[in-house]
C-alpha cells in the first residue's frame, strides 16, 4: 500500500510539474494511470467526463478519482497533494521573480512554442478516446456517433449548456442503447 501511494505522488508530481491545466492534463495522467496498472483505458475515459462533470479543476478531480481508485481515500489524498505540489512550489518561485518573468521576451517565447505541443498532446488523447467511446464491440457505433454529433451542435452552435448537453447524452444513451 506505500509503495502504491508513493507511485501515485511520483505520478501526480511528475504531471503537476509537465501540464499546464486543464485538458493539457488528460494524456499526462491517462499515460500515468494506464502504464501502473491503475485503470484502464475506458476508465480514464469514464474518470475524465466525470471529472469535466463535477465542481472544480479538471486535475484535481482526476487525481481524486484516480487516486481512490488505486489506493481509496489515502491515495486520493495523495495524489491530490502530489498534483498540488508542483502548482505550489511554481507559484512561490514565479511570486519571488514576478518583475523579471513578467517582461521577459524569452518566457512569451516559451509558452507560445508549448502550445502545438498541447494540441499535439490532446489530438492524440481525442484519437484513443473516440475508439472507446465510438467503437462498440470493435465495431463504429452509429448511435454514439449521432450523440456525439448532436452534442457538438448543440454546444457550438446553439451555445446549450455543457451540463444540459450530458443530462441530453445521458438521455440518448439510454434509449440508443437501451
Amino acid at each position: 500500500m506505500i509503495l502504491t501511494l508513493l507511485r501515485l505522488f511520483w505520478s501526480f508530481v511528475k504531471i503537476g510539474f509537465t501540464s499546464f491545466g486543464g485538458l493539457s492534463m488528460i494524456p499526462l495522467i491517462s499515460h500515468e494511470v494506464i502504464s501502473n496498472g491503475w485503470m484502464s483505458l475506458s476508465e480514464v475515459s469514464d474518470i475524465v467526463a466525470i471529472a469535466e462533470m463535477t465542481p472544480g479543476p479538471l486535475g484535481l478531480n482526476c487525481a481524486t478519482f484516480a487516486g481512490i481508485h488505486a489506493a481509496g481515500i489515502p491515495g486520493a489524498v495523495i495524489a491530490n497533494l502530489g498534483v498540488l505540489a508542483p502548482t505550489f512550489t511554481l507559484t512561490a518561485i514565479v511570486g519571488a521573480f514576478f518583475q523579471k518573468f513578467q517582461k521577459s521576451r524569452r518566457m512569451e517565447q516559451l509558452l507560445t512554442g508549448v502550445r502545438p505541443v498541447c494540441i499535439g498532446l490532446l489530438a492524440g488523447v481525442i484519437a484513443s478516446f473516440c475508439q472507446t467511446n465510438y467503437v462498440v464491440d470493435s465495431v463504429i457505433s452509429p448511435q454514439a456517433i449521432l450523440i456525439g454529433v448532436i452534442d457538438l451542435a448543440l454546444l457550438l452552435h446553439w451555445k446549450v449548456s455543457i451540463p444540459k448537453v450530458i443530462l441530453l447524452s445521458a438521455v440518448l444513451g439510454l434509449i440508443l442503447f437501451r
